[in-house]
This record gives C-alpha cells, structure tokens and sequence, in this order.
C-alpha cells in the first residue's frame, strides 16, 4: 500500500486565514443547519478533513477528543447522503454508548434541514424492539457500540451490503476495551467499495494494520493540540444540567467579586437569549456574535472597557482579539467544540499578569470533553459546588453592610433624612430601628434579600460524579453499587484460551451494563471461563443485558456464581484486579 499523505497542522502556530464552512464544498442544508447552531469557522481537524472526505478518499485522522472531529466526519456524510436509498448508508462505531449518543445528536443537529434523514443509534443497555423496528422501517445512518453492531449482524437484522461510508471513532479506545475482533469482523462484512474514516488519538500497531488492510490509500490528517494556559488563570468546574445553568449562572455572580465577566455560549441565537435573562436579574449584560455590526461591536466593548457594561454574553469569534483589562471571569456558559477555542476563550481574562477566573459548565455527557481539555492544557480543573442560599445570603449582608456604611458617609443627606425620620417616630410612636427596617423594605422592592431553606431545596442542584456514565433507568440506577456495597461473584464464558484481559472485562460489562469502576472487585480468569465480583442487587434488566454481551466475539453468558472470589485449587491462578489504567 502506498504511504499515506501526511498533512500536519499545529493549533497554536500563526495560520493563514481560516476557511468559512462554505469554502468546504458543503451541501446548503449542511450549511444552513449550522448557522443555524451558530458554527461560525471550521476547526483545524474540520478545514482539512472535510474536502478529503468530500472527494471520496480514505482518511486516517489522529486527533483528541474535543478537536472537533464528530463534524469533520458527520458533515461530509450528510453532504453526500441519498435520501432515496432506505438501507443504512452510513455506519459510525464509538467505543462507549455515551459517545455514540453524541455522536448521534449531533447528526441529528447537523441534518436539520435535510427532510426525511433517519438516524439510529444501536448500543447495548437499550432495548432490540426499538432497534429493530427503525431497521425494519429503513435508516440511513447507524451510530453504535461494535458490540451490538455485531449482536444485529449476527441475527440478521442488520444489513450492511449498500454500507457507502464507514468511521472508527476512537478506534484506539475501541482496541483498549477488547473490540479488535468485533471491528475487524464488521470491516470484512462490510463492502470494499466504502469509503472508510479512522479516527484515533493515539497510532498504535494494531490501528495501522487495520488502516493497512481496510482502508485504500488513506490520507493521513494530523492536528497538533499542544495549547498552554496562563499559569495566573484559576480554572475551576460545576457539573449542571442545562437547564439548571442559569440559575447556576445567577447564584456564581452572586458571590463572586468579578469586576467584568465574559460568558460563552456556542450560538449566536443563544447570546442575546441570555443577555436578556441576566438583564431580567438585574445585571448589565450585552450581547455580541458574528453577526454584530463592528460599530455596535465596538461601542459594546467600550462599555464593558469603561464598567457602564458588567457581562459581555458572546460566541468564540465574536471575542477574537478582545482585549479588556478589567475582565476578572471568564464563563464557560457551553463547553467548546475544540480545545483550542477553551485555550483562546480563556485566554480573555488573566492578562499581563493579572489573576484570572475560568469557571466552566460541564454536564454529566460533557465529562469526556473536560478531560481532554485537562490532557490538551496539562492543567487540572478544579470541581467546584454550587453556591448554596447560606453562601448567597452571606455575600447579600455583606453588600448591605457595604451600602450603609457608604451612605452613612453622605453626612448632608443623612442629616436632612435624620429630621425626616424623627418627624415620623414623633407623630407615630414607631421606634427608630422599626423605620430603618420599614425604608430597607422599601428600597429593596418586592425582591427578598434573603434567600429561604425552601429556596435551596427549589433550586437544589444533582451533584454528578464525572467519571461515571450518564444515569440510567430507575431499576439501572438501584442495581449500581457504591465500592462499600456487597459484591458477589458472577462467571463469564470467556477465558485464556480467548485471550481476554481484565480490561476488556471491565470495558465490555461498563459499556453494556452502565457500571463504575466502583463496581468491579476482582477478577480471576481461567482456562476457558472467568470469574469476577460484581454488586450482589444487580438487577434482572441489567444481568440479562450483560449476559448478552460480547468479548472476543464470544457470548459471555454473564451469571451469578455464588460467594466470594476464591482462587482456582491446584492450578495456581491467582485472582487478578482490574486494571485502572482507564
């Protein structure tokens, strides 16, 4: 095979002018769909993946998570789909059920204006019925883990023979959790005419042999992600549902002593939708995007410069080249597509050496993104909880105190004010401190100052553990054990003799079952079977769905086998523990 092109590019040097989405070769409902989620330039993995894909060549792309590639493969699918044709067109294999959700939603994004697209997504914890009627009604699109990828082709309910397009999302995570065999078989049954995208962090052996054997003369496409951060920067986190961020919003200005605050959002739409929400709780905020006229753009900053403007609410390229020294915050209202829109978004604040504030919002599917941003910076991010209403009450004395005292300093308005008060405790026998509380009311308007207990129950935020997958079902969640819960020992029918290591145990029963790392005790594999501790109140959804699971190609016919782990008398395996590697 021939050596593949190599096109290097590196994030952080000075580039030519970037490419606009239109310069792509995209097809109009693409384009339309993401102005309409405010995707305003390409990222580097995008501008030089796309019209390769688009000519209909191979692509090997080595780049992290969070450099945007989900676009830069779903883009030029979309572009090129024939929506006459009902049999799947396309099929994308991810690693984990998390990833192959996101995947899929943002196809779905992406193809909003493209009548009559269908797009399934096929991974194990969720039901055949509704997997198998898609199917049977015909998509164009399949997004799914390699394990139930191969559960459908075995039964026959998945057809890939009119298969166009073929992407290995994170094909070295998919090797790490034991799927080399499964992807391998679906390659060999999928026609040769595909054209295929490999996408992986890492280039291992094992992936250029794959890239060797199924892809035809591929283009290798690598993007550089060496960014850095300003050491004066504290970068922090909350973990919060979207619909809970701007609340989370309202109570972080609260107690923070920001001077001015840059707030990121990914649309255009979205910047003038939360100005307006801040406004309506009191803050001085504006809006600016892409679409913002430079002389607008330019009055808006000089507000913001002078302090007559708090919060400046704005999409990446709205805030290019902004330069405001008294910016103390920077928000991170909707994680970025790349990181290297995180490295420039808070690159706003902590300027010529001055301390600055990054706080980010992640929500429970976002986890993966926060750690590549951490892998990407080589800086942690701090987790950090929600003001609770004590915090905010706090914070609301010590701004009344505050303004008491600098109205006290007005002695020719107290003095006058003093006469006036003393004229109504004479004619209603009201004691002064009664007065002073009654004028307290009045100023403050019908607004509480004070946050109440039920407040905080109202707006009490779910605390996410960010290394966990996303919540399940009601009976998921009560078969999940914490690492103090009992455990049993179940019995898999994979051992030695398949090559199985304990990672691919973990990998494979995480991804199918929603489990933790918590979850697992040890592991003892032996010559044909293994065995392993998992939660004794593991529900009958969840064993039947990991019964079903497959490692090495193999059903492993997961069941419960009863007490301790112990070690195998007179063949001198010893229990192993599951790898943390992951």
């Amino acid at each position: 095979m021939p050596a593949p092109d190599s096109i290097e590019q590196d994030v952080t040097d000075p580039a030519p002018a970037v490419p606009s989405f239109a310069d792509l070769g995209l097809a109009a409902p693409v384009l339309k769909a993401l102005k309409d989620v405010g995707y305003e330039t390409p990222s580097a993995i995008q501008a030089a993946t796309i019209p390769t894909l688009l000519a209909g060549r191979d692509v090997v792309g080595r780049a992290q998570t969070g450099t945007g590639k989900t676009a830069a493969f779903a883009l030029p699918i979309l572009s090129r789909l024939d929506l006459a044709q009902s049999a799947p067109q396309a099929l994308v294999l991810a690693p984990t059920r998390e990833l192959a959700l996101q995947v899929c939603e943002a196809f779905e994004s992406y193809a909003a204006h493209l009548k009559g697209v269908s797009i399934l997504p096929v991974y194990g914890g969720q039901g055949y019925g509704q997997q198998l009627s898609a199917l049977r009604r015909g998509v164009h699109i399949v997004v799914g883990t390699p394990g139930r990828i191969m559960d459908h082709l075995e039964k026959g309910t998945l057809d890939l023979s009119e298969l166009k397009y073929l992407v290995l999302d994170e094909a070295d995570e998919m090797l790490k959790m034991g799927f080399a065999e499964d992807v391998a078989t679906i390659l060999a049954d999928t026609p040769d005419t595909k054209q295929v995208a490999l996408f992986s962090a890492t280039m291992p052996s094992q992936i250029r042999r794959i890239s060797q054997q199924y892809l035809h003369d591929p283009e290798e496409i690598t993007v550089a992600t060496t960014t850095t951060t300003s050491a004066t920067i504290t970068q922090r986190y909350l973990v919060v549902s979207y619909p809970q961020k701007i609340d989370a919003l309202t109570r972080i200005l609260e107690v923070e002593n920001f001077e001015g605050v840059i707030v990121f959002v990914r649309t255009k739409n979205e910047t003038e939708t939360l100005a307006e929400k801040l406004r309506a709780r009191g803050y001085t905020a504006a809006a600016i995007s892409g679409d913002v006229a430079q002389a607008q753009r330019e009055k808006t900053v000089n507000q913001l410069r002078s302090g007559k403007l708090d919060i400046l609410v704005a999409t990446d390229v709205a805030a290019r080249g902004l330069d405001v020294e008294r910016i103390s915050h920077v928000v991170n209202y909707d994680l970025p597509i790349d990181t290297e829109s995180y490295v420039h978004r808070i690159g706003r604040t902590g300027r010529a050496g001055r301390s600055g504030e990054a706080i980010s919002f992640v929500t429970p599917r976002e986890r993966r993104m926060l750690t590549s941003i951490e892998r990407a910076t080589h800086q942690p991010l701090t987790q950090m909880q929600l003001p609770t209403a004590e915090d905010v009450n706090a914070t609301r004395l010590g701004r009344f105190d505050d303004g008491i005292t600098a109205a006290l300093e007005q002695t020719d308005r107290i003095a006058r004010f003093r006469d006036i008060i003393a004229h109504y405790v004479e004619h209603h026998d009201v004691p002064e401190a009664d007065v002073a509380a009654a004028l307290a009311v009045v100023a403050q308007g019908d607004t509480p100052l004070l946050l109440s207990p039920e407040d905080d129950r109202k707006e009490r935020f779910e605390r996410f553990d960010v290394d966990r997958p996303d919540r399940g079902s009601t009976s998921e969640r009560r078969s999940r054990s914490s690492s103090s819960g009992p455990r049993t020992t179940y019995r898999l029918d994979v051992g030695r003799r398949q090559r199985v290591e304990p990672r691919q145990i973990i990998g494979a029963l995480a991804n199918e079952g929603g489990l933790t790392r918590d979850d697992f005790g040890g592991i003892d594999i032996r010559q044909d079977f293994s065995l392993i501790e998992l939660p004794v109140d593991l529900s009958g959804d969840v064993l039947d769905k990991l019964s079903g699971t497959r490692i090495s190609g193999q059903l492993i016919k997961l069941r419960r086998d009863g007490g301790p782990l112990r070690r195998a008398g007179g063949t001198g395996d010893r229990p192993r523990r599951p790898q943390r590697d992951r």
